[in-house]
């Protein structure tokens, strides 16, 4: 037996080094001697739950060592001096105390001078001595002892269960046979019985004819408890709240089946290509893009699993604990939120190698993604959130308040709905990126402009490239009407914030970009609107539909596109989206330019030093996603930051600009927006911040002082003279070929497009955009008078700055100068070093001049956007339009205005004063009174085709009649949708009418074969509108077909053909709802316009974002992230309603399908369904 404890002495000197030099805590204390007479001041070291101790500071080998596991240290009180020790007391000291577990150690006494070494030394004994883990662990083993205990009851009370159904079992054993015996003993007694029967025949008539008056009452007693329920309010809430739940159960079926395909298709075996040899993409690239991906996966298969539970025990539906056990998994939800923008970025990034590229679609060809693209995939748990929000407040509206489970559900919804807002923003944000994302997967070739996450999505459409001049003679009117050249010259475009794409559609739906001219720089381009008929390029007979884009790339030649718009409206749509464009890129260039010829500071570094453009403040909120300048995007917002952005002159994204536009009167009203757009006019210094100023006046404190905003500058107001001369060396370059901004572009008002550079002026003839391109010199400095002066001279260019005409004569162009042009004069010498020179006030007054330039410019530009694209404001608001006529004509009364900017000025008063042009396009009114006519037409007599057509032609009217302002707001949903909603309460009507005649027209027919013929002639109307684009016309056709008066006719359906039912299996699939109408989404997305869309799909939508995310939030400030994303929507719609569809109007055929007299109502139709084919009984 061992007598003695073994002491590895090398390993405890190891340890004593390591205390001495890294330990948790060192320093000198004064312990009590053994005998404890005296104090002794030693080494102390402290490591882990070890204390060493040495003589001194420099010694190699502890004097002792104590272990402090399960110790506890506290203060001691400083004992009293005695006076045998007699040792004096220098300082006060301050003691503490060390007690051991174990059973005979004395306890350590120690003690130092400092107090907070004192409660240093204790904090710190007192975690080496390991007191909460060990406490921690005797709690553990209570619970340990306890749950044993409660395992060995529970044993015994089974035991004792067991025995007593034993017991029960020798009991019922027992009871049958006693059973068994009485039966016996009955079956002996009932011949006696029978004899008393025939004994009392009439008696026993009695009891029967009692029995059955009994039974009669009992069962007419419940017969009608029974219908008084299902009549009853309680009954039908029960009813569709069971209906909602079984809703639930499908939609949760098929999105674990999409969460299935995510994992099964792309994650896993992108996992296994990350671990191949030479993988396409790495292992963290795969965690990025699926963060939690098969997690969310396998947490709802349990919860899809659960649902059918419930549902097998139906009626009684009991849900809330389903969501108690979903709301703790919210964690794994939130991070796949807050990931989402970042996966698609990375996704995007990947996609930019091309072995990775190549391997992602072949995934994406498998037949379970169904042609879906795994952005999509990865979007759809972004929406499930707000799809359980809707269900449960369908729920708890159907639940009374005193259910069992109504507080369990409103907890759930109350959790969800914080989580969903978050989801609604991230999906804002990433809109964009899943859009260029989704369009570069369409292109064959590949696009990698698009993986450029800055790149911003604005319009797309269909347009007609004309052949330039080197490849056609003059095209006719006829020739254009031909199918030859729409086919062989349409073309997809593609209008991004820095590019436009021009692409041809194969038949598959796949994109090719053109070899020449199919992927434009917009920096390079210059816009050319309206062409003049000496212009080489200009077409006969094409009724001014045609537009001119000049590219003149740096290391190329110049070339042309020459494009043709359908309309004038969508002429206008499309001019005016790419003049936005261009000068965004071109102002945004000129004061960069500028600014940085004129001042220490670049503008870059002057918006990053204004902290109020990104960082997150009382009033504002940013995302991380940056916008198309650069800047990032608005998430919330103070209606006076949303202004102030509006009118910031550094810069103005396009996709802001359209957001507000659209969603504008949301938050505030068009009054308080004209109020800003003037204060800017009038005071431009207000719309760039202090310290921005600060900065761009850096160089020019001789003038400005110390304030730059100071009311002693004379030039800070709007009356103002000419800006003082400048010197331009003789090597100035041409502003007209630097700058090709636009700001002359076309205003449309409703259907007709007006050109904004035609309206005659006197100012014109003395605008630097006149027939022939002017050079600059410098003139002698006499030459100052007057009458002097070239009649080409701007008043932007000083008085003794001359204009000459290279060549002598010169083509009349209509390729105009802008603003920019004019600016890039005012300033050409700010960036050559003139010998000259220029004094502080000369360049602080140029700097002046421009700003006050920019700001008539971005006032110019917004009334021109908000003119063109949304005219219905000022048609239903004389207020405003009166109030933009007002600031029109104060610009117009500016002596220094420019003549381009005067010229814009009197085109867009001239498109506000003149009468709506709508004569071109036929009207719903027009053909509601060719109705009242008496029909001449038959159904037998109409071909498919023209019965396709005309209902294309009527959905389309009727489609792009609705005003885009009842987009906002929900208001088909309430109660007074008729006056809200009037647009769009019309086209529901005109659908059902549609489907009404539908059915009517079929139920005429008494026979089954031509009841049968009349469903193969629809379902071919059916499929010529799906040709059509006319996918609205295709699900009022089908949806008929469904109707039960006409589903359940048998015999018909019978007779119907085997590929007629093919057919309609096919658009059904096509217009089906399932999965957020995906495969209707898909096929708009590859489908070239005009097209009817179904207007269904997007008002899901715009009540999927209403719900679930408020206007606004509880701090005051409005979401513009939900603007954002409704603004997205109203802008797909539009771009639909504004292609018009070349089909002529024919009378007869319109005739029969807006007869009323034909259409029967649903009670009628189903009566005559019976009594056509009437109910087989079963068996």
């Amino acid at each position: 037996m061992q007598k003695s404890l073994r002491y590895n002495e090398g390993h405890a000197l190891y340890l004593s080094v390591v205390a001495r030099k890294e330990g948790t805590k060192r320093g000198f204390l004064s312990k009590k001697t053994a005998d404890n007479s005296r104090w002794t001041e030693k080494f102390f070291a402290l490591h882990q739950n070890l204390l060493f101790y040495f003589e001194n500071d420099q010694s190699t080998r502890p004097s002792g060592i104590y272990l402090l596991e399960g110790c506890a240290c506290e203060r001691a009180p400083a004992p009293k001096v005695s006076a045998i020790t007699k040792e004096p007391m220098e300082k006060e000291q301050h003691h503490f105390l060390v007690s051991f577990g174990h059973d005979g150690q004395k306890p350590l006494e120690l003690r130092v001078e400092e107090d907070s070494d004192c409660s240093e030394w204790v904090e710190s004994i007192q975690q080496a001595s390991y007191s909460d883990i060990i406490i921690e662990r005797e709690i553990l083993m209570q619970k340990y002892i306890h749950l044993v205990q409660i395992m060995e009851t529970e044993k015994i009370a089974a035991n004792q269960l067991r025995t007593q159904l034993e017991d029960q079992d020798t009991e019922i054993e027992r009871l049958k046979a006693e059973i068994a015996v009485l039966n016996k003993s009955k079956e002996r007694m009932q011949p006696h019985q029978n004899n008393q029967d025939e004994e009392d025949a009439d008696l026993r008539k009695i009891k029967k004819v009692q029995s059955f008056l009994r039974g009669w009452l009992c069962r007419r007693k419940w017969k009608i408890i029974v219908q008084d329920y299902i009549c009853s309010p309680h009954a039908e809430s029960m009813r569709k709240r069971n209906q909602i739940v079984f809703t639930m159960v499908e939609a949760e079926a098929e999105y674990v089946h999409q969460l299935s395909i995510l994992v099964n298709c792309f994650l896993r075996p992108l996992r296994m290509a990350a671990s191949s040899k030479k993988p396409p993409i790495s292992h963290d690239d795969v965690s990025s893009i699926f963060l939690n991906s098969e997690t969310i996966m396998f947490l709802h298969e349990i919860f899809h699993q659960g649902l059918k539970a419930r549902i097998a025990s139906w009626p009684t539906l009991v849900l809330a604990d389903l969501f108690d056990i979903l709301l703790p998994m919210l964690n794994i939800y939130q991070e796949f939120v807050r990931n989402h923008q970042y996966s698609l970025q990375v996704l995007a990034n990947c996609k930019q190698n091309r072995d990775f590229d190549k391997l992602l679609k072949q995934y994406e060809a498998n037949a379970a993604c169904e042609g879906r693209m795994l952005e999509t995939f990865l979007t759809y748990p972004m929406f499930q959130i707000p799809r359980y929000i809707i269900t449960l407040h369908e729920l708890l509206v159907h639940t009374p308040h005193e259910h069992v489970e109504r507080k369990s559900l409103e907890f759930a919804k109350s959790k969800l709905e914080e989580l969903s807002k978050m989801m609604h923003d991230e999906v804002s944000d990433t809109e964009n990126i899943r859009k260029n994302l989704a369009i570069e997967r369409m292109i064959v070739e590949g696009c990698d402009i698009l993986l450029d996450t800055s790149q911003t999505f604005v319009r797309q459409g269909s347009l007609i490239q004309l052949p330039s001049s080197g490849e056609r003679g003059v095209l006719s009117k006829v020739r254009l009407g031909s199918l030859s050249l729409r086919k062989e010259g349409e073309r997809q475009c593609f209008l991004f914030t820095k590019h436009l794409l021009i692409c041809t559609r194969t038949s598959g739906g796949k994109l090719h970009l053109l070899k020449q001219g199919g992927t434009l720089s917009l920096i390079e381009c210059t816009l050319n609107e309206e062409l003049d008929t000496s212009d080489e390029d200009s077409g006969q007979g094409f009724s001014h539909l045609e537009f001119k884009i000049v590219v003149e790339p740096p290391d190329g030649q110049t070339f042309s596109v020459l494009l043709l718009a359908p309309s004038r409206q969508e002429k206008a749509a499309w001019t005016s989206d790419i003049s936005q464009c261009i000068d965004n890129i071109r102002c945004n260039g000129l004061m960069t330019s500028v600014f940085e010829e004129n001042s220490k500071v670049s503008v870059p570094h002057m918006i990053k030093s204004d902290a109020r453009l990104h960082k997150d403040d009382v009033d504002i909120c940013f995302s991380k996603t940056l916008n198309s300048c650069k800047v990032p995007q608005i998430r919330y917002a103070s209606v006076e930051r949303l202004l102030e952005r509006l009118t910031d002159l550094r810069f103005l994204s396009i996709d802001f600009l359209n957001t507000f536009l659209h969603t504008y009167r949301i938050f505030t009203t068009a009054a308080v927006v004209i109020d800003k757009l003037a204060d800017i006019y009038k005071k431009p210094f207000t719309s760039i911040p202090v310290r921005s100023l600060e900065l761009l006046f850096a160089t020019n404190q001789g003038v400005w002082g110390t304030d730059p905003l100071s009311n002693k500058s004379p030039r800070l107001c709007r009356k103002f003279s000419s800006p003082p001369p400048l010197s331009i060396p003789s090597h100035a370059y041409s502003p007209v070929r630097c700058r090709k901004l636009s700001l002359n572009s076309p205003v449309s008002v409703k259907a007709g497009a007006l050109d904004l550079s035609t309206t005659p002026d006197p100012s014109t003839a003395n605008s630097p955009t006149s027939s022939h391109c002017p050079s600059i010199s410098s003139p002698p400095p006499t030459s100052s008078e007057p009458s002097d002066t070239s009649p080409c001279r701007s008043p932007l260019t000083p008085r003794h700055l001359r204009y000459r005409q290279i060549g002598g004569t010169a083509k009349n162009s209509r390729c105009t100068m802008s603003l920019a042009s004019a600016l890039a004069i005012a300033t050409a010498a700010a960036g050559h070093g003139s010998s000259q020179g220029f004094s502080n006030s000369e360049k602080a007054c140029d700097k002046e001049f421009i700003i006050r330039r920019a700001a008539t410019n971005r006032v110019l530009n917004v009334l021109r956007h908000w003119v063109s694209k949304h005219s219905q404001d000022f048609d239903i608001n004389s207020e405003l339009k009166t109030g933009v006529i007002s600031l029109l004509e104060d610009v117009l009364r500016d002596p220094d205005l420019l003549p381009q900017e005067r010229k814009a000025t009197t085109n867009i008063l001239s498109a506000l004063s003149q009468e709506e042009q709508d004569g071109a396009q036929l009207k719903m009114e027009d053909i509601l009174q060719m109705v009242e006519s008496p029909r001449t037409e038959y159904f037998e007599f109409l071909s498919a085709m023209e019965l396709a057509e005309q209902i294309t032609l009527l959905d389309h009217i009727v489609f792009r009649s609705i005003p885009y302002e009842e987009f906002l707001g929900q208001g088909w949903m309430k109660v007074d949708k008729t006056e809200r909603t009037p647009y769009i309460m019309k086209t529901s009507r005109h659908f059902n009418d549609m489907s009404n005649l539908v059915v009517s027209q079929i139920m005429t027919y008494p026979d089954v074969g031509s009841r049968a013929s009349s469903i193969e002639k629809w379902l071919a109307v059916a499929d010529i509108c799906r040709c059509l684009n006319n996918y609205n016309g295709v699900l009022e056709i089908t949806s008929a077909l469904n109707r039960s008066a006409i589903y359940r006719l048998k015999k018909t359906w019978a007779r119907v053909c085997k590929q007629t039912k093919a057919l309609l299996d096919r658009l059904q699939q096509t217009v089906s709802s399932e999965g957020r109408f995906k495969n209707l989404r898909e096929t708009l997305k590859n489908c070239n316009p005009p097209c009817v869309p179904y207007l269904g799909m997007y008002l899901t939508d715009l009540a999927f974002i209403e719900e679930g995310t408020p206007n606004f939030t509880e701090e005051g400030l409005v979401n513009f992230s939900k603007m954002r994303m409704i603004s997205h929507i109203i802008r797909e719609i539009r771009q639909f309603q504004q292609a018009p569809y070349r089909i002529e109007h024919q009378p007869k055929v319109t005739r029969f399908l807006l007869d009323k007299t034909l259409v029967m109502d649903e009670d009628t139709l189903y009566e005559l369904s019976l009594k056509m084919e009437p109910r087989v009984a079963p068996g």
